[in-house]
């Protein structure tokens, strides 16, 4: 620069101390010499008057100058010959012009360096300094700043510090170092120093400079030798600044404190709102621009925010350290945070983020100061953190800010019992339940003594403490306790008074929870319509109550009326919140729950992937809101038949919860468990059940067994151990359930009456067909009398009992009743719900099995065309649907239409699931079938082989789906005149299922129906005629007459009978 623009004559490198503006004028000189050899070089240090002198002493003595011998003289001699034509080029470096008294003068240093500097236009003069008010003063705008190193010349500039280059071997460790010294030059030269003396690895260092603060302070104030820096300098690269630091004391009191502030607190994102307020505005704008100045701070771009580099930032510390200002620079500090520590209200989000980082450095540096603003900061900062959804870090804050209170304050001090209330939010928010209970009932008998009951802080810890009560599962306790509290409101409180209504909308949702949804919906009605009289429709409390209010809509089967109300809030949020807005994005979350529960999977799909992606981007992977839109989308993938993605992304928050949350967390657990329902559909039974186990057993040692959350769990690791074909354990362990909620839930209580149905399920699985009928018609009655006949609930319940008149021969019964089903969700549904196209599916089944065989076909096409629309081909839904219509085809006498259409289903099942997935097993397994009856005889053989083999590699022997295979596989072979192989075969199958199913089982009978006839086949008419005698004895005891199966095996001995009499007649 100096070299290429004719008018710079003068020009300034400014920069941080260490970041090596020394070495770029030496370079420079270097240049100079080799490159322009006409130019003389003249180097003076300016670092005080005595090494200026001296320098102009040494060219005095170079030059043709003659002097009187006064010092005085001989600068303006050294002055006068540089500034004359006879001296020629030259290029004159001023190094280190930190101290502008000494390079300016000043009223107690009178004299200055800068009147004998030389001016003339053969000459260049450059200036190095860590002022850039000094910079420029002396070179106008030909100013260069000189920031680190990139990585790459920081690299290099190693290399070349290291004698031993093979320790650069550990690529690693080396870029961890650079990264460490923020890639300064000086930094960089005293670590290789210290690495060249003591010969220790890289590795080795990066460790020590991980170590305590103070280990890190003695490691960067090490002495090194230093051939590139004057004798007598700091060379330490700590230590380097502290002589600017003390330059600013003197001439800037507002910048030096500032300063000492700044050593508090984070060195980066330092917003200027934070810094302590000087005397005028005015004088925190010049101390900032001070610090500036010296490249102390730096400002990012035209914003109010300010970063100091971090190893300046740690000889601030070793400075006020040093001046022994550390004790009380840092209750200055806290006591100044304190102050302006924003509270946890969503509209100070922003400035609380900034803060909290800089709150928490101070705190840590703190920890031995015994007073009420430290206090009062642990308290804001935990509050924030819970918001922000750092539940750890606030609980422990908190506690810590609880504990200061409880040592100083007497257990009645408002601020106390508030500490302790705020504390138990945490405790809840972090699955410490129990904990928050405990803290809550001791703040509500402190209170209960000490204000009057309808003291608004008495009934806000007990309302806080019948919501700790809930998430429990206290139910029971926390609606009593509501209900006294909003007893007392109506007695004190106007209607529309905020916090009575406020405990209104919680006693809904703990009516909701204790299963009295028309009491939840009623009281929300009153809340919302009192709400639209007294507050905007954009109010957050009038939203807040009708988001509840749709939630119960939807739990008590009104999901239209859900959808329809959460979609005004969800609009009328838009309007008036950002996108990223917690509220805004909760009733989105919800909105599409609704949408899911309308069978708008892929409404709810779009709009949960649009909350997650805005989540992404504004909260860390941790927070709990994140992970919990995360967790909904998985469902609703599922529900879409999307079962990969689901487990993939429950896996992630899975994986992400055991880092930051307990074993026992409600949150992770719930994860776990949707985990293994997603393992389930996916066809890893095995994984599912093994999931499900350890978070039974973990919510049998931290919840009673009454507790909602450990018999859901329960509930769904039955269903797990059915699917994975055992059968009696689940019966029992939902017997266990059952038993349970019959003592603590009332019988209409929706959780009691879907442990029944699920029982009921299982029962029919079990082969106690008839226990199964009278469980669901109880559930079915009751729910006649408490829900409306389109409740999806009650739907549910009429449905299964269909299916369990069907197991029963009850088939007649089983199509009135499903198309009632029908008829009510054709009304109430669109036409591609999935609970609606599934009660279709049922009732085509029925239809099969009455021998209505054209009309099951005709509504099973309707059934699949809708499902082609609005489903992907390879969702399980559509599959299932074409796998029953191949089915209802083949009974109709339509077998090659049958056969091209499961080949169609096994084709997509092949490329997306694996060869052990029970769907496509059973699609393998019916296109056997469906192979058989049109004459396919040896495909058939083949493809069960193939079922069988995979079974029995990932099934017990005595798997319900195993032995099914096993026994069509006889059949098959029975048909292909293979009828030893079916013999034995099913006499393997029957063997097992006669230890491990009772004698009147559906399944043990019909493997001992087909035995019997492939007995006959075989020759073995003896063996036949007793065994069917047996079967047809057994089912005269547990069927009717008319029961398709029981007329099955009598007529079929009847004819083996008749078979027998005329093979003897003949004989």
């Amino acid at each position: 620069m100096l070299f290429m623009r004719k008018e710079w004559r003068k020009a300034a490198i400014v920069g941080l101390g260490g970041v090596g503006k020394t070495q770029v004028a030496l370079q420079l000189a270097y240049w100079t010499k080799k490159h322009r050899p006409e130019f003389s070089i003249f180097w003076v240090p300016a670092l005080s008057s005595a090494t200026f002198e001296q320098a102009f002493a040494a060219m005095a003595r170079k030059l043709p100058i003659q002097s009187g011998g006064d010092d005085d003289d001989l600068k303006q001699s050294v002055r006068r010959y540089l500034s004359s034509e006879a001296a020629g080029p030259w290029l004159l470096v001023v190094d280190n012009v930190d101290d502008s008294d000494i390079f300016f003068g000043s009223a107690g240093m009178p004299g200055s360096i800068s009147e004998y500097l030389p001016e003339s236009d053969d000459g260049l003069t450059l200036f190095t300094t860590r002022s850039r008010e000094v910079a420029v003063s002396v070179a106008g705008s030909d100013v260069i700043d000189l920031y680190e190193m990139d990585p790459l010349e920081a690299a290099e500039f190693l290399e070349k510090s290291l004698i031993y280059k093979d320790m650069l071997h550990d690529e690693e460790a080396a870029a961890e170092l650079l990264k460490e010294l923020t890639y300064l030059p000086l930094a960089i030269t005293q670590a290789a120093a210290y690495i060249n003396i003591k010969q220790v690895p890289l590795a080795e260092y990066v460790e020590l400079l991980h170590g305590t603060q103070q280990d890190i302070i003695g490691l960067m104030s090490k002495e090194f030798r230093d051939k590139t820096r004057y004798p007598g300098s700091q060379n330490a690269v700590a230590t380097t600044w502290l002589v600017s630091f003390g330059q600013i004391r003197k001439s800037d009191n507002a910048a030096a404190d500032l300063l000492s502030f700044i050593s508090c607190i984070e060195p980066k994102g330092i917003p200027q709102s934070l810094f302590p307020s000087s005397e005028s505005t005015e004088q925190l704008v010049d101390a900032i621009g001070t610090l500036c100045a010296y490249a102390f701070l730096t400002r990012r771009g035209d914003s109010k925010v300010f970063d100091m580099h971090s190893l300046v930032h740690l000889a601030t510390r070793i400075w006020a350290q040093r001046e022994g200002l550390t004790a009380t620079t840092e209750e200055k500090a806290t006591r100044h945070l304190a102050t302006v520590f924003p509270s946890d209200d969503y509209a100070n989000r922003n400035v609380w983020r900034e803060y909290l980082p800089h709150g928490l450095r101070v705190l840590q540096h703190s920890k031995e100061l015994d007073i009420k603003e430290r206090s009062d900061l642990l308290f804001w900062i935990g509050r924030c953190l819970r918001a922000d959804g750092r539940i750890k870090e606030s609980a422990k804050s908190l506690e810590e800010a609880c504990q200061w209170r409880i040592r100083h304050f007497a257990k009645d001090h408002p601020s106390r019992l508030a500490s302790q209330h705020t504390l138990a939010i945490a405790y809840q928010a972090n699955g410490q339940v129990q904990e928050a209970i405990e803290l809550l009932e001791q703040v509500v008998a402190i209170q209960a003594k000490t204000l009057t009951q309808e003291h608004p802080d008495r009934l806000a810890s007990q309302h806080e403490l019948a919501r700790a009560y809930q998430a429990n599962g206290q139910v029971q306790e926390a609606v009593e306790l509501l209900e006294q509290v909003v007893a007392i409101k109506a007695k004190t409180l106007t209607q529309e008074h905020p916090s009575r209504l406020a405990s209104q909308h919680e006693l809904a949702r703990a009516y909701q929870a204790n299963g009295q949804v028309q009491e939840a919906v009623e009281l929300l009605e009153q809340v919302v319509a009192i709400k639209a009289k007294t507050l905007t429709q954009e109010h957050p409390d009038r939203l807040a109550s009708q988001h509840e209010l749709a939630r119960a809509y939807q739990a008590n089967g009104q999901v239209q009326e859900a959808v329809e109300l959460l979609e005004q809030v969800v609009a009328i949020k838009a309007k008036t919140l950002t996108q990223e807005h917690p509220s805004r994005l909760a009733s989105q979350h919800t909105l599409a729950i609704a949408y899911q529960a309308n069978g708008q999977v892929q409404e709810a799909i779009e709009l949960l992937e649009q909350v997650v992606a805005i989540q992404a981007k504004t909260l860390t992977q941790e927070h709990p809101s994140r992970l919990a839109s995360q967790h909904t989308l998985a469902i609703a993938y599922q529900a879409n038949g999307q079962v990969q993605e689901a487990i993939e992304l429950l896996e992630q928050v899975v994986a992400i919860q055991a880092k930051t949350l307990t074993q026992e967390h409600p949150d992770r657990l719930a994860s776990q468990h949707e985990l293994a329902r997603a393992y389930q559909a996916n066809g890893q039974v095995q994984e599912a059940v093994e999931l499900l186990e350890q978070v039974v057993a973990i919510r049998a040692k931290t919840l009673t067994q009454e507790h909602p959350s450990r018999l859901a769990s329960q509930h769904e690791l039955a269903r797990a151990y059915q699917a994975n074909g055992q059968v009696q354990e689940a019966v029992e362990l939902l017997e266990q359930v059952v038993a349970i909620q019959a003592k603590t839930l009332t019988q209409e209580h929706p959780s009691r009456l879907a442990s029944q149905h699920t029982l009921a399920i299982a029962y029919q699985a079990n082969g106690q067909v008839q226990e199964a009928i009278e469980l669901l018609e109880q559930v079915v009655a009751i729910e006649a009398k408490t829900l409306t006949q389109e409740h999806p609930d009650r739907l549910a319940s009429q449905h299964e009992l269909a299916r369990a008149y069907q197991a029963n021969g009850q088939v007649q019964e089983a199509v009135e009743l499903l198309e009632q089903v029908v008829a009510i969700k054709a009304k109430t549904l669109t036409q591609e719900h999935p609970d609606r196209l599934a009660s279709q599916h049922e009732l085509a089944r029925a239809y099969q099995a009455n021998g209505q065989v054209q009309e099951a076909v005709e509504l099973l096409e309707q059934v699949v065309a809708i499902q082609a629309k609005t489903l992907t081909q390879e969702h399980p839904d559509r599959l299932a649907s074409q796998h029953e219509l191949a089915r209802a085809y083949q009974a109709n006498g339509q077998v090659q239409e049958a056969v091209e259409l499961l080949e169609q289903v096994v084709a997509i099942q092949a490329k997306t699931l694996t060869q052990e997935h029970p769907s496509r097993l059973a699609s393998q397994h019916t296109l056997a079938i469906a192979y058989q009856a049109n004459g396919q005889v040896q495909e058939a053989v083949e493809l069960l082989e193939q079922v069988v083999a995979i079974k029995a590699k990932t099934l017990t022997q005595e798997h319900p789906d195993r032995l099914a295979s096993q026994h069509e596989l006889a059949r098959a072979y029975q048909a292909n005149g293979q009828v030893q192989e079916a013999v034995e075969l099913l006499e393997q199958v029957v063997a097992i299922k006669a230890k491990t199913l009772t004698q009147e089982h559906p399944s043990r009978l019909a493997s001992q129906h087909t035995l019997a006839i492939a007995y006959q086949a075989n020759g073995q008419v003896q063996e036949a005629v007793e065994l069917l005698e047996q079967v047809v004895a057994i089912k005269a005891k547990t069927l009717t007459q008319e029961h398709p199966d029981r007329l099955a095996s009598q007529q079929w001995l009847a004819y083996i009978l008749k078979a027998a009499d005329c093979d003897e007649a003949r004989v």
